[in-house]
């Protein structure tokens, strides 16, 4: 084989490592991110239930809070089966 022709591969070869680890880099580190900091907060169910005609009180929004946590978590458990 041609130096120049192993080089090329050579290269390829690693191009398509770097490419395939950082999109699993990436996608772990946007899992993190996402579980440490919800997309969903306490003030945004308030003004949803507002919206919705229910008068939000703490013992509610807990309770939602909680729900959506339980199904984070169970979602989770079902990605990693």
């Amino acid at each position: 084989m041609n130096t120049t022709t192993i080089i090329i591969l050579v290269g390829a070869v690693c191009l398509l490592l770097g490419v395939v680890g950082g999109f699993f880099l990436a996608r772990r580190n946007f899992m993190n991110y996402m579980e440490k900091n919800p997309q969903i907060n306490e003030d945004m169910v308030m003004a949803m239930m507002s919206q919705m005609g229910q008068k939000p009180s703490r013992k509610k929004i807990n309770q939602v809070m909680s729900n959506m946590q339980k199904a984070q978590q169970q979602a989770r458990k079902q990605g990693k089966k």
